[in-house]
């Protein structure tokens, strides 16, 4: 089975001006809040806290998604190994040449 992902994935810097713009929505909504509690207008404070709390929610969502989708993609690359495990096959070839290099060598014993 191939797994093929298409398309452009955005680049760290698109990434970080994402989670920037979250937190300036945040940062708004926080003056709104403070603004509402000034004004004594309490109605306002738990719609705002509702959203605050749903934008922190999905932001953590995406980079913790994000950080499964590059571990994936690392995976298919062949990064990461299987669980660190060794190729024995290709360490006995290696030993054997190793071995014909130091028999054509020759010489010493």
């Amino acid at each position: 089975m191939t797994v093929r992902f298409t398309g452009e994935a955005p680049t760290p810097e698109d990434l970080l001006g994402a989670t920037e713009n979250f937190y300036a929505l945040t940062v708004m909504e926080l003056q709104r809040t403070i603004s509402a509690l000034s004004a004594g207008e309490f109605n306002e404070v738990k719609a705002a806290q509702t959203a605050i709390r749903d934008l922190r929610a999905t932001a953590l969502v995406v980079l913790q998604e994000r950080g499964k989708v590059d571990q994936l993609r690392k995976q298919i690359a062949g990064h990461v190994g299987a669980g660190g495990a060794l190729d024995f096959d290709e360490a006995r070839a290696e030993i054997g040449r190793r071995l014909a290099c130091l028999r054509n060598a020759g010489g010493g014993g």
